[in-house]
């Protein structure tokens, strides 16, 4: 697509609806294979611009990057070089309205390769890419269509070999400017022979004692209560800051105002010669593994702009929080005692989804294979039909992104504490949109979550023993049902919140067994979760214990998607539950508020009308057929004939 044409589809797009994140910015992990291959993120590259910046995470192998306002299809960049750019046409092959494509080069597809690319796309207070030519001894204005605030520009030379030049809106003092393809402090401009600029709203003044040359310039925004993306056109999506290390295990916790699945840190001040310290340029995201605290370690996948090496797992880096990230203990890498850092950041999806489909999966597996299920999986259950635990593995708690990865894992049977696998259990990873798994002949039902607003989120905390005490989350929604469970501890029961419980703000049930549901005041503090926070107990009550970390899932009912209720019934009649659906529920859990247990139904395994194939959450039994306790109905399901009298709190999906 032409220049003209492109500059006239984004001004027609700021006229529409707002944008979601994940129509401007996309992680997507691939497998090399040395041949083609097409990469579908579902950003518009043909249509709006923007970048594709390529990694290989297993191999040693450049950062390979192409934007749409050079000639994407053979010229390229790479971040740890100072190499003018140079022609490859079987790299970046193609830009498409939903992604990109990519041929056999082996920096970008070598065969059996794991990779990692991050995509940027054109739009207003998100990002742009801007080409010039300077002429030396002058002043350059490069317009731009950002529209907002620049928060961090890169310019490199592309005819010849030069510096990856860094300029940042936190630090616009006499040691300004940061060199990319490198470890050393940022410097003076003279020190660099490099720019100065001033960040304007609609373009970058820049005055240099460089030679004349042609230039491209990476312009990222920064949102402060102005980005106007999400469903509401009131999110900001992308922040560009600064914080200063302390050294410390608790090291500082960024407010960013969002939960970020993107971040990229450098430290400004030190170099490799100073101190004997490591001052590379991090990249960390949640598709390849930023996991949450476990109380004594944790791991981040980092990549490095300004190294070719592949993929290292570093303790104490950024985790994510709810809010921004906290960092650790790790000195060298983010969080050096004294030590200033500027960051860019950008925000995990905020589209809500329109279909079950995109967001839930259910499959029944009987052989080793990998299963793909449309999107990538946040959470997942598994439970062997032949009697067995049901198994809890999320990505944020530290899921393998290989196909022969280990996981952290919990059960819903046990109050068992958090424990690793190393692929003995059948779970060997999430990959981009599915899993893959070796389970020899067993057969097992799975389970399978994306995480998005108005429907599931995750939340990982650590308890402060203080009752009253409020955690944030970003399900958009007050959530209608909370799984937590204490990480550590391996006699805290499961506690579950439900709305369809008598009282709900004091109400609770526990997921590891069949009791009735339990009235304790202090539980959720006698208070409702809202659509930002939720309330746990105090000291020895297994939601806030000081110093244990915990895992919280969040549930809430969506138009047409899913839905959380309860429901009187009566043995020997069928129930019909309208749960809004239009062709029936895929996925139902059934429970009891009276001494019953934790039934779960599927459309793999069977919801049929007589007796259906149950398994249980409190459990290890095998599945059981010798009831009918579901049925099939068109806007939800039914309950069966042959469940007991009473209350059932319901959670399905469509």
């Amino acid at each position: 697509m032409s220049n003209v044409a492109r500059v006239a589809g984004q001004a027609a797009n700021t006229l529409s609806k707002p944008l979601n994140v994940e129509e401007v910015f996309s992680t997507y992990l691939y497998d090399g294979n040395g041949s083609t291959q097409t990469i579908t993120n579902g950003i518009d590259l043909d249509g709006e611009g923007g970048l594709v910046w390529i990694k290989s995470r297993t191999g040693t192998s450049d950062h390979w990057l192409s934007d749409s306002e050079r000639a994407y299809t053979t010229r390229f960049l790479r971040t740890n070089r100072t190499n003018a750019e140079s022609n490859n046409d079987s790299s970046v092959t193609s830009y498409s309205a939903d992604g990109f494509s990519v041929g056999g080069a082996f920096h970008v597809n070598t065969n059996n390769q794991d990779y990692a690319s991050w995509t940027f796309r054109k739009a207003p207070k998100f990002f742009d890419v801007q080409t010039f030519t300077y002429s030396s001894g002058s002043a350059t204005t490069i317009n731009h269509s950002l529209n907002c605030e620049v928060g961090m520009v890169i310019i490199k030379r592309t005819d010849s070999s030069d510096n990856w030049y860094v300029q940042h809106r936190s630090n616009t003092g006499s040691d300004s400017t940061g060199i990319l393809n490198g470890t050393a402090a940022f410097n003076s401009p003279n020190g660099y022979s490099n720019w100065i600029a001033t960040f304007g709203t609609t373009s970058l003044t820049t005055v240099t004692n460089q030679v004349s040359g042609t230039y491209v310039a990476y312009l990222f925004a920064h949102n402060d209560g102005d980005g106007g993306f999400g469903p509401d056109g009131d999110a900001d999506i992308i922040k560009c800051g600064s914080y200063t290390g302390n050294g410390s295990t608790n090291g500082p916790e960024i407010d960013l105002g969002f939960e970020p699945q993107f971040v990229m840190i450098k430290g400004t001040q030190y170099s490799d010669a100073t101190g004997g310290d490591y001052r590379h340029w991090y990249m960390y995201d949640m598709m390849r593994g930023n996991t949450v605290h476990d109380g004594s370690t944790y791991e981040s996948k980092a990549l490095k702009a300004n190294e070719s090496t592949n993929e290292s797992g570093t303790n104490f880096n950024p985790q994510p929080t709810p809010t921004g990230f906290k960092l650790g203990a790790n000195r060298a890498a983010t969080n050096y005692n004294g030590e200033t850092y500027i960051y860019i950041a950008i925000r995990r999806p905020t589209a809500v989804p329109t279909s079950a489909t995109d967001v839930f999966d259910v499959n029944q597996t009987t052989s080793n294979q990998s299963v793909t299920t449309g999107f990538p999986v946040d959470l997942q259950l598994g439970q062997y039909t032949g009697g067995g635990a049901t198994y809890v593995v999320d990505r944020m708690r530290g899921m393998s992104t290989s196909t022969t990865g280990s996981m952290k894992y919990l059960q819903t049977q046990t109050t068992g504490a958090e424990a690793s696998n190393t692929g003995s259990l059948g779970f060997n990873g999430f990959v981009q949109n599915g899993f893959s798994h070796t389970l020899g002949n067993y057969e097992q039902a799975l389970w399978s979550w994306k995480r998005a607003p108005n429907f599931c989120d995750i939340v990982a905390y650590s308890g402060n023993g203080t009752l009253g005490r409020t955690v944030s989350h970003n399900l958009g929604v007050a959530p209608e049902m909370m799984w937590i469970k204490d990480r550590d501890d391996a006699t805290d029961a499961w506690r579950v919140y439900h709305s369809g419980l008598p009282t709900p703000k004091d109400d609770f049930l526990k997921l590891n067994t069949t009791s009735a549901a339990e009235s304790q005041v202090e539980q959720w503090n006698s208070t409702e979760p809202t659509s930002t926070e939720f309330s746990v107990s105090g000291q020895g009550r297994s939601t806030n214990d000081a110093g244990e970390d915990y895992i919280a899932y969040l549930f809430a009912s969506l138009d047409g998607i899913s839905k959380v209720g309860s429901v009187s019934h009566t043995t020997g009649s069928n129930t019909d539950v309208d749960c809004g659906f239009s062709a029936g529920a895929r996925f139902v859990i059934l429970k009891g508020t009276h001494a019953s247990g934790w039934q779960v139904f599927d459309t793999e395994r069977g919801i049929v009308a007589g007796n259906d194939a149950t398994l249980t959450l409190h459990s290890t039994s095998a599945e059981d057929s010798s009831q009918d306790r579901i049925d099939p109905y068109s806007s939800g399901f039914s309950i069966g004939p042959d469940l007991a009298t009473g209350t059932f709190i319901y959670y399905a999906i469509a």
